[in-house]
């Protein structure tokens, strides 16, 4: 099984979330590898992900489309005066499909963060027909972009399998207590865990198939 993880907005903690599951499947005796086919900026977010992986791929298995400059996808491309190869991108999908089982694939950015042309980060997730686990940034205004993102991958027709809720900072305030209990009472998506800042291990959710 499958999945593709976004995040309510940049800096979610796609990434830890992502390495987080990815140990977990791996420790649990599954194959399980993880892929993020656009990076902008570094390759810190590959890196992290080679070493949940064991280092089984090499950084550019995991990420094959690369840009220097920390901006969008759309936008980095065309200051570096060159062309977003999103094929390049899903063809480095399939062939890790046809290695191994469980492919943990990590969008970059939020939901609808273009890419090339009228293609957005969406489409390409679309394109590729996995299940979708949603990173909430879990602090005051979250809901607005969580309850945008996920209404958004359920009238594409695609299946928003879960959120995980990441609190990216130590603080807790009335915000991110109560926002568990408000995204259960207006969306039909299950809660599927909750990362506290610092943790370093995750059980793969009961949730979801594997």
């Amino acid at each position: 099984m499958h999945y593709f993880i976004t995040g309510t907005d940049t800096d979610a903690g796609k990434t830890y979330v992502t390495c987080l599951l990815i140990e977990a499947l791996r420790l649990a005796g599954h194959n399980a590898v993880g892929y993020k086919p656009f990076a902008c900026g570094d390759r810190r977010d590959p890196l992290a992900i080679q070493q949940a992986c064991g280092s089984v791929l090499s950084v550019e298995e995991i990420n094959p489309v690369f840009l220097k400059v920390p901006a969008s996808p759309y936008a980095a491309a065309l200051l570096e005066n060159t062309k977003l190869d999103t094929e390049r991108a899903r063809q480095g999908f399939y062939k890790l499909t046809a290695m191994h089982s469980h492919v943990i694939v990590e969008g970059a950015g939020g939901w609808e963060v273009p890419l090339a042309g009228k293609e957005t980060m969406a489409d390409f997730a679309a394109a590729l027909e996995l299940p979708i686990i949603v990173v909430v940034n879990n602090k005051l205004g979250c809901l607005n972009h969580t309850l945008l993102t996920v209404k958004n991958i359920q009238a594409r027709g695609l299946t928003c399998a879960g959120m995980i809720l990441n609190y990216a900072h130590d603080e807790r305030d009335a915000a991110s207590i109560s926002n568990r209990m408000v995204l259960q009472n207006y969306l039909d998506v299950p809660v599927l865990g909750e990362v506290m800042h610092g943790e370093t291990e995750i059980n793969w959710p009961d949730d979801l198939p594997v």
